[in-house]
């Protein structure tokens, strides 16, 4: 239940069944295939958030621009660029 409301599924799924409804009887229009296009690229997404919040829950790597990807600390992001500040001033 939690992946049906938590990830967009739920959302996904209505419109599909909305865009399937008004497009029944009706001609294919530029319009028509960019909204289904649309679902689809949102379907897609919810079901990578699925996926990618189950491997969380597993234990495994999850990719960086996922939004269960674990957020690096802020003070860990300082150090890295006072690093980085460093050996660009180093090499000059």
């Amino acid at each position: 239940m939690r992946y049906l409301l938590r990830t967009g599924l739920f959302g996904a799924i209505t419109t599909g069944v909305t865009l399937l409804r008004g497009s029944r009887g009706q001609q294919i229009t530029w319009r028509a295939v960019l909204g289904w296009v649309s679902w689809a690229i949102t379907l897609s997404l919810a079901i990578g958030a699925i996926k990618d919040m189950r491997r969380q829950e597993k234990g495994l790597p999850v990719a960086a621009d996922s939004p269960f990807a674990p957020k690096p600390d802020k003070r860990d992001r300082k150090e890295k660029r006072r690093d980085e500040v460093a050996r660009i001033a180093a090499e000059r």
